[in-house]
């Protein structure tokens, strides 16, 4: 009887570890100073423009609890040490658009997104904010044969040519954006996270194996970084490392990403997407990257 007890407690413990995403409340990702957006950062007049998937669309989120709505202004429910924390705080003569589409991908972006807007100004300043490539990654989640921009369980060597096209796209996604903003522009851009903590075992989460998901990720958020370092209006907002711990495995005390200060899911129910505390994670993380570049706004 007793290793009866033994055994369905070690089964009951494997299963509790396997399958339990606790999400947790209160604020979630870095601290940010409030007193760094308790004065005017420029005077001039600012655009803010969201381009990308659904994570800047903000999918899973309540209106008002994106990451990019948050950007834009604090929501009513919000935490006591980020009222007044947003871009509103800082640029008087603030506008913003959300241009981003979920379930975009890189060449939707270059294609249909960035031509709806129209060239500002010379007096305006652009803020932009970008998250791409994700959907390039997963899209298809292996339902059918992999193909460019749906390479899901593709081979590393398989989607060679597929990333030196996302690089492509990429430098002239950034190039156009650049053409929009004649008086200048600040691109933030953020890389992918990874939903599997570092472990690549897509199929504990009920997709298929995919042998070469982790050098396929590693290689577009290198992309991501040489991009960004290639273009010196552009700053990457490094979301992937942020969210290590907080994917499927987030309830590992063991595993190496572990956050014993938050141990928590920051993941929606479709996996690819951020629930309201990733968002709330994310927006900080675009906060702080703002912050530590204020001066090039003048």
């Amino acid at each position: 009887m007793l290793a009866g007890l033994v055994i369905i407690a070690v089964f009951g413990a494997a299963l509790f570890f396997r399958f339990a995403h606790f999400i947790g409340s209160g604020p979630a990702g870095p601290q940010v100073n409030s007193k760094s957006f308790s004065s005017a950062w420029t005077e001039r007049p600012v655009q803010l423009v969201g381009f990308g998937d659904s994570v800047t669309a903000g999918f899973g989120a309540r209106k008002g609890y994106s990451y990019f709505d948050r950007l834009v202004k604090n929501p009513a429910e919000e935490f006591a040490e980020m009222q007044d924390v947003c871009l509103a705080s800082v640029f008087p003569k603030f506008q913003s658009t959300n241009l981003a589409v979920s379930g975009s991908t890189s060449s939707e972006v270059m294609e249909r997104q960035i031509r709806a807007l129209k060239t500002n100004a010379l007096d305006v300043l652009g803020v932009v904010v970008l998250t791409s490539g994700g959907n390039d990654i997963i899209h298809n989640y292996g339902r059918t044969p992999p193909r460019e921009e749906a390479m899901y369980g593709a081979s590393l060597a398989e989607v060679k040519p597929w990333i030196d096209d996302f690089d492509r796209r990429l430098d002239s996604i950034l190039s156009q954006i650049e053409d929009r903003f004649p008086g200048g522009c600040e691109i933030f851009i953020a890389n992918i996270f990874d939903p599997t903590d570092g472990l690549g075992d897509v199929e504990r989460a009920g997709l298929p194996a995919w042998k070469d998901s982790m050098a396929v990720l590693e290689a577009y958020n290198d992309v991501l970084r040489r991009t960004a370092q290639s273009h010196p209006n552009t700053h990457l907002v490094d979301v992937h490392k942020a969210f290590l711990g907080h994917g499927i495995h987030s309830m590992e005390f063991w595993g190496a990403h572990f956050d014993r200060q938050d141990p928590h899911y920051w993941l929606f129910i479709n996996l690819e997407d951020p629930n309201e505390r990733g968002y709330d994670a994310i927006r900080r993380l675009f906060l702080l990257e703002m912050e530590r570049s204020k001066d090039r706004f003048k």
